[in-house]
């Protein structure tokens, strides 16, 4: 029987989780890197994640000191979040990336947007809402994928389309939201954030990518086998050709 594919979903192949724990070592790198290049101090400050999915990353911002809300468009991963979190350091609440209007202006320190900016129809209003609830001086990360032969190949092609590989309900993704780095940047200026840093990250190979997927889809691998299966490094340098992290700066202190 072909295995179930459902978003938030445990007892199914979720493709949203399935990227969040394999990206979440590579996630976690590329942050500290960037707060210690930029000299933010994590301990005490203030950090939202949006595209939370089941809070891998918050849980991640908060062991580095932070205090973190972790937001997320649908109630069922928030609802997961929670359960998997018995801490209660961190705020769980459910809300779209375009529209987060019960945010304070000014809060954050430190915001992350993963699964996010491939997704939306309105990247202006969610980069938008991103620079109103940033304090000045604050740090916008976040990671999204570019739009190349390469990445349509991958994720129109083997997460969302062809029976094998398919992780991702159709649709999910289209060529359009895949938003090249100078895209993202514009929208990023326009929003009045400054530009900071853009680095590609991949998989270890394309054959260690393809095998995991396939191992897991048939039950052979662990949600949390992954991201020592495929072992996603930065890869900054040059034009990433699928996907890639990116950094700006609020203007101010």
């Amino acid at each position: 029987m072909p295995a179930r594919i459902a978003l938030d979903s445990p007892g199914a192949v979720d493709g949203r989780h399935i990227r969040a724990v394999t990206f979440q070592p590579v996630r976690m790198q590329y942050v500290r890197r960037t707060l210690e290049r930029t000299g933010l101090e994590p301990g005490g400050a203030p950090a939202v994640v949006v595209g939370s999915t089941r809070g891998e990353l918050a849980r991640g911002l908060a062991a580095l000191g932070m205090e973190v809300t972790a937001l997320d468009p649908a109630p069922a991963a928030t609802r997961l979040a929670q359960d998997a979190d018995g801490s209660g350091a961190i705020h769980y609440r459910t809300a779209a990336a375009e529209d987060l209007g019960t945010l304070p202006d000014a809060a954050f320190a430190f915001a992350y947007y993963a699964d996010t900016f491939e997704i939306t129809a309105d990247l202006p209003a969610v980069i938008g809402h991103a620079a109103r609830i940033l304090r000045p001086g604050g740090l916008l990360v976040y990671d999204t994928v570019a739009r190349t032969p390469l990445s349509r190949l991958v994720y129109l092609g083997a997460f969302q389309t062809l029976p094998p590989t398919r992780i991702m309900p159709s649709g999910r993704y289209r060529a359009e939201r895949l938003r090249p780095p100078a895209e993202v940047a514009d929208v990023l200026s326009a929003a009045g954030l400054r530009v900071d840093d853009v680095c590609g990250f991949r998989p270890r190979s394309i054959g260690a990518l393809v095998r995991a997927v396939l191992a897991r889809k048939s039950g052979r691998l662990r949600d949390e086998d992954l991201a020592s299966a495929v072992e996603f490094l930065l890869d900054p340098g040059h034009a990433p050709p699928v996907t890639y992290f990116g950094a700006a700066r609020k203007p101010g202190r």
